[in-house]
Protein backbone atom coordinates (compact mmCIF):
# COMPACT_ATOMS: atom_id res chain seq x y z
CA UNK A 1 0.00 0.00 0.00
CA UNK A 2 1.45 3.40 -0.98
CA UNK A 3 2.21 5.74 1.87
CA UNK A 4 -0.84 7.65 3.06
CA UNK A 5 -3.37 5.66 1.04
CA UNK A 6 -6.43 4.62 3.01
CA UNK A 7 -8.46 1.46 2.75
CA UNK A 8 -11.27 3.45 1.15
CA UNK A 9 -8.94 4.84 -1.52
CA UNK A 10 -7.65 1.36 -2.38
CA UNK A 11 -11.20 0.03 -2.57
CA UNK A 12 -12.20 2.94 -4.81
CA UNK A 13 -9.31 2.25 -7.20
CA UNK A 14 -10.16 -1.46 -7.30
CA UNK A 15 -13.85 -0.79 -8.01
CA UNK A 16 -13.03 1.76 -10.74
CA UNK A 17 -10.54 -0.61 -12.41
CA UNK A 18 -13.11 -3.42 -12.48
CA UNK A 19 -15.80 -1.11 -13.86
CA UNK A 20 -13.62 0.13 -16.70
CA UNK A 21 -12.85 -3.45 -17.70
CA UNK A 22 -16.53 -4.47 -17.76
CA UNK A 23 -18.39 -1.31 -18.74
CA UNK A 24 -18.38 -1.93 -22.53
CA UNK A 25 -19.02 1.73 -23.30
CA UNK A 26 -21.92 2.24 -20.90
CA UNK A 27 -22.07 5.44 -18.83
CA UNK A 28 -21.09 5.28 -15.18
CA UNK A 29 -23.45 6.13 -12.30
CA UNK A 30 -21.03 7.59 -9.75
CA UNK A 31 -21.96 8.12 -6.09
CA UNK A 32 -20.36 10.38 -3.49
CA UNK A 33 -21.60 10.67 0.05
CA UNK A 34 -20.52 13.09 2.71
CA UNK A 35 -21.57 13.37 6.32
CA UNK A 36 -24.37 15.80 5.41
CA UNK A 37 -25.31 15.15 1.77
CA UNK A 38 -25.32 12.60 -1.04
CA UNK A 39 -24.44 13.27 -4.67
CA UNK A 40 -24.84 11.14 -7.81
CA UNK A 41 -24.09 11.67 -11.47
CA UNK A 42 -24.17 9.72 -14.71
CA UNK A 43 -20.87 10.20 -16.54
CA UNK A 44 -20.09 9.29 -20.14
CA UNK A 45 -16.39 8.42 -19.89
CA UNK A 46 -15.97 8.11 -23.66
CA UNK A 47 -17.07 11.71 -24.27
CA UNK A 48 -15.85 12.94 -20.89
CA UNK A 49 -19.21 14.57 -20.09
CA UNK A 50 -21.67 14.46 -17.23
CA UNK A 51 -25.01 13.41 -18.69
CA UNK A 52 -27.21 13.80 -15.61
CA UNK A 53 -26.67 14.75 -11.98
CA UNK A 54 -28.65 15.02 -8.77
CA UNK A 55 -27.86 15.67 -5.14
CA UNK A 56 -29.49 16.39 -1.82
CA UNK A 57 -28.53 20.08 -2.23
CA UNK A 58 -30.56 20.58 -5.44
CA UNK A 59 -32.99 23.47 -5.06
CA UNK A 60 -35.92 21.21 -5.97
CA UNK A 61 -35.06 18.60 -3.34
CA UNK A 62 -33.54 20.59 -0.49
CA UNK A 63 -36.86 21.97 0.77
CA UNK A 64 -38.57 18.58 0.59
CA UNK A 65 -35.89 16.71 2.54
CA UNK A 66 -35.59 16.70 6.31
CA UNK A 67 -31.86 16.06 6.00
CA UNK A 68 -29.54 15.13 3.18
CA UNK A 69 -27.79 12.47 5.22
CA UNK A 70 -30.30 9.63 5.49
CA UNK A 71 -31.58 6.78 3.34
CA UNK A 72 -34.81 8.63 2.53
CA UNK A 73 -32.83 11.48 0.99
CA UNK A 74 -30.67 9.00 -0.92
CA UNK A 75 -33.79 7.35 -2.35
CA UNK A 76 -35.20 10.69 -3.51
CA UNK A 77 -31.87 11.62 -5.12
CA UNK A 78 -31.68 8.23 -6.87
CA UNK A 79 -35.19 8.54 -8.28
CA UNK A 80 -34.55 12.11 -9.49
CA UNK A 81 -31.27 11.07 -11.12
CA UNK A 82 -33.00 8.20 -12.92
CA UNK A 83 -35.66 10.59 -14.26
CA UNK A 84 -32.99 12.96 -15.59
CA UNK A 85 -30.92 10.15 -17.13
CA UNK A 86 -33.92 8.57 -18.85
CA UNK A 87 -34.90 12.00 -20.20
CA UNK A 88 -31.36 12.29 -21.61
CA UNK A 89 -31.75 8.89 -23.31
CA UNK A 90 -29.68 6.78 -20.91
CA UNK A 91 -31.14 3.47 -19.72
CA UNK A 92 -28.13 1.19 -19.13
CA UNK A 93 -25.34 2.24 -16.77
CA UNK A 94 -22.67 0.67 -14.59
CA UNK A 95 -22.84 1.46 -10.88
CA UNK A 96 -19.71 3.04 -9.44
CA UNK A 97 -20.04 2.95 -5.67
CA UNK A 98 -16.59 4.46 -5.29
CA UNK A 99 -14.91 3.39 -2.09
CA UNK A 100 -18.19 3.04 -0.24
CA UNK A 101 -19.70 -0.25 0.82
CA UNK A 102 -22.95 -1.22 -0.91
CA UNK A 103 -25.02 -0.61 2.21
CA UNK A 104 -27.25 2.06 3.71
CA UNK A 105 -27.45 5.30 1.71
CA UNK A 106 -25.53 3.93 -1.27
CA UNK A 107 -27.85 0.93 -1.53
CA UNK A 108 -30.95 3.12 -1.11
CA UNK A 109 -29.81 5.37 -3.96
CA UNK A 110 -29.09 2.37 -6.21
CA UNK A 111 -32.47 0.76 -5.51
CA UNK A 112 -34.32 4.02 -6.21
CA UNK A 113 -32.39 4.51 -9.47
CA UNK A 114 -33.41 1.01 -10.55
CA UNK A 115 -37.05 1.74 -9.72
CA UNK A 116 -36.74 4.96 -11.73
CA UNK A 117 -35.82 3.05 -14.89
CA UNK A 118 -32.03 2.60 -14.92
CA UNK A 119 -30.61 -0.86 -15.61
CA UNK A 120 -27.43 -2.03 -13.85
Amino acid sequence: MPKGQTTTARRKERVRRTLKARSTGRPRLCVHRSSQHIYAQVIDDVAGKTVAASSSIDKELKGALKTGADTAAAAVVGKKLAERAVAAGIKDVVFDRGGYLYHGRVKALADAAREGGLNF
